[in-house]
């Protein structure tokens, strides 16, 4: 037989020579239930790029060993093209998205689903982002110097770790929601990030500072991340030269977290809350509290440890506007 594969075109810089992760997860089912495909063979590995002209979805040895005939192509759409000439005596047709350069838009996608994500601190921001994760069918992990309650683990089935160290190790996608304090400055340097999962991507929007600048650039060079996002840099804003701004695969934003329309009516509103109870010496909630006589307290106690981190801060005049 003769099977037409028409599909989109390869990268425009060529097929890639390595991939940022390097095993995709185990999958059985879909979320309704339904099993994955369990074809009796595959003559490709899962991870790389199939559905471009090259990666011929991973059919070519499986269809010649059988004797059929195996024709790709991407073009599809001038008259008189490819596709119209070998479609005439074609047995099988299979055809793929196709145009907006596809292959380069994908050749660093992958699902999130089975994936191992975890958050460094799980409180108010930390936890609502573990929560609003658990509907991808993602495997939950976290580490925090106060443990959360037994019902909160079960409710999202999350796997505690005592250290850094043991979360990132195991974790494909890591969040950074901690605050900035001594404990916590320059923690992802090269070390840490040695220890984490090969290819491992990470997110912070929490403080740039909780990063060294200069070993996640190395990182994201090496391969050792696959990729690094946030909108929080250090200093802010941040100088012109500033090596995020030209590492590969980043996703940096301008620090707007929390500055939504909708954020700024909560944050207007508990500062009012604020200002009330101390003009009339009522005591300010916890969860607001940072200091109080010279000293942690509430939300400070609980989160951050004494001490400065904002050294270097003076590196932001270099900014021009």
């Amino acid at each position: 037989m003769k099977i037409l594969c028409i599909l989109y075109d390869d990268p425009k810089d060529g097929m890639p020579k390595s991939y940022p992760v390097k095993e995709l997860p185990k999958l059985e089912k879909y979320p309704d239930g339904m099993t994955l495909p369990t074809p009796k063979g595959i003559d490709f590995k899962p991870g790389e790029l199939l559905g471009c002209v090259s990666g011929e979805l991973g059919l070519r040895k499986f269809l010649k060993d059988r004797g059929h005939t195996l024709v790709v192509t991407s073009d599809k759409d001038a008259k008189g093209c490819v596709a119209d000439k070998e479609l005439v005596d074609a047995d099988v047709v299979i055809v793929n998205e196709g145009g907006w350069n596809i292959a380069d838009a994908v050749k660093r996608s992958y699902d999130v689903e089975g994936m191992h994500v975890g958050t460094i601190a799980a409180g108010r921001i930390g936890y609502d982002m573990l929560r609003k994760m658990a509907p991808f069918d993602v495997h939950l992990h976290y580490f925090d110097k106060h443990r959360l309650p037994k019902d909160k683990e079960k409710e999202l089935n999350l796997t505690y770790h005592d250290s850094v160290k043991s979360l990132v190790a195991v974790c494909d996608v890591v969040n950074i929601s901690c605050p900035l304090h001594p404990e916590t400055e320059h923690m992802f340097n090269d070390d840490l990030i040695s220890k984490c999962k090969p290819g491992a991507y990470i997110i912070n929007t929490a403080r740039g500072k909780i990063c060294d600048k200069d070993a996640i650039a190395r990182a994201l060079k090496s391969g050792q991340l696959s990729g690094y996002a946030g909108d929080v840099w250090f200093p802010q804003p941040a100088p012109n030269d500033h090596v995020w701004r030209t590492m590969p695969n980043h996703g940096m934003t301008p620090h707007t977290s929390g500055t939504s329309l909708s954020a700024q009516a909560r944050y207007a509103a508990g500062v009012r809350e604020i200002l009330e109870c101390f003009f009339d010496k009522k005591p300010i909630r916890d969860p607001y509290l940072i200091v109080k006589d010279g000293q942690l307290a509430g939300m400070g106690a609980h989160s951050y440890t004494k001490g400065t981190a904002t050294g270097g801060s003076e590196e932001a005049a270099k900014y021009k506007k």
